[in-house]
């Protein structure tokens, strides 16, 4: 009986020695990068540069999939409801501290393991080059003077971080929270696209989202929404500069399941970590105006919560919560 009792707790050690191994193995297989944004946009860009230097510090590709619709909800939802095992994680964004409110989820940023922010970014206002509009006092006295809804924009969809950035504008102004008619999108990439088909009057996003047609002169960038300046665009007044008290940051971070294996979490952070600090990903942000902040897990974690916090008085200021 002793030598059986000895065999067995000989085997359990063995099992959980090759147990321990296995997982030291992470990842074993191609890791899913899930983007609740349409491709072209500003977070998928991010998280495009993001799992392409992670990929070569993990060893196996870190494949961008775009899960878009339902104003960020799909996308969200697909990395929470994933399993916790580090073969999905996505980039989230500044919408779920804001969704919640809206009634649109009941998903929260306690939902997920949050590794790290990565970007921070305004808000900006962009029209189109052959518009109406000329200068961000020009558009300023459109809206005041217009009738709800005759002027037209986007940039998301309906509730997230830009149509926000709309509103708190519109509010600013004088204006209530329909001042402006909101088409709702998929993003800014195809908001864009649709401005300068003529379908909207102008678009809420961040400046560098919008640079390739910035820089082809197609669309003009009238004003941002940042406290400062953007030193990718230090010629492009703030709103507050103008007179107008309100700004506006949207944010990005890298988040994952809730429940995490803290060896995979450790793997995944230190991945995340390395692709921030790498010469491409930090070259790529500059060279796109796009905001390169970092704030590790647990000064995200803090972050992201006093963000829900504004957010739910933002949004009732608005009449947009529920």
């Amino acid at each position: 009986m002793k030598k059986i009792a000895y065999t067995l707790a000989a085997v359990t050690a063995l099992v959980a020695g090759m147990a321990s191994d296995l997982r030291a193995e992470y990842p074993e297989r191609p890791i899913q990068f899930v983007v609740p944004w349409g491709a072209g946009g500003g977070t998928d860009a991010v998280a495009r540069i993001l799992a392409s230097v992670m990929q070569e510090e993990l060893g196996q590709p870190v494949n961008v999939v775009n899960r878009t619709g339902g104003s960020g909800v799909v996308g969200h939802s697909a990395i929470s409801n994933a399993a916790p095992d580090g073969y999905t994680i996505g980039l989230g964004t500044v919408e779920i501290t804001m969704m919640h409110w809206q009634g649109l989820t009941d998903l929260t940023y306690k939902d997920y393991d949050i590794l790290a922010v990565v970007n921070q970014d305004a808000a900006g206002v962009m029209v189109p080059a052959n518009g109406d509009y000329q200068s961000i006092e020009d558009l300023s006295a459109a809206i005041s003077n217009a009738e709800p809804g005759a002027i037209s924009a986007s940039g998301t969809g309906q509730g997230g971080i830009w149509h926000v950035a709309m509103v708190g504008w519109a509010m600013a102004l004088g204006g209530g929270a329909d001042q402006v008619k909101w088409v709702p999108s998929e993003g800014s990439a195809s908001a864009i696209t649709e401005m300068v088909a003529g379908s909207l009057d102008f678009v809420t996003a961040s400046l560098p989202e919008g640079s390739s047609m910035i820089d082809a002169k197609r669309i003009i960038p009238l004003a941002t929404m940042g406290e400062q300046r953007d030193p990718a665009y230090p010629d492009i007044p703030t709103l507050k500069e103008t007179g107008i008290d309100w700004s506006l940051m949207a944010w990005r971070g890298v988040l994952a399941p809730k429940g995490l294996p803290q060896d995979v979490r450790d793997r995944l952070y230190a991945a995340v970590e390395t692709a921030f600090r790498s010469n491409e990903y930090q070259t790529f942000m500059q060279e796109r105006g796009l905001g390169a902040v970092w704030l590790g897990s647990d000064e995200a974690k803090a972050f992201i919560a006093a963000s829900d916090v504004a957010f739910g008085d933002i949004l009732s200021a608005a009449g947009l919560a529920k």
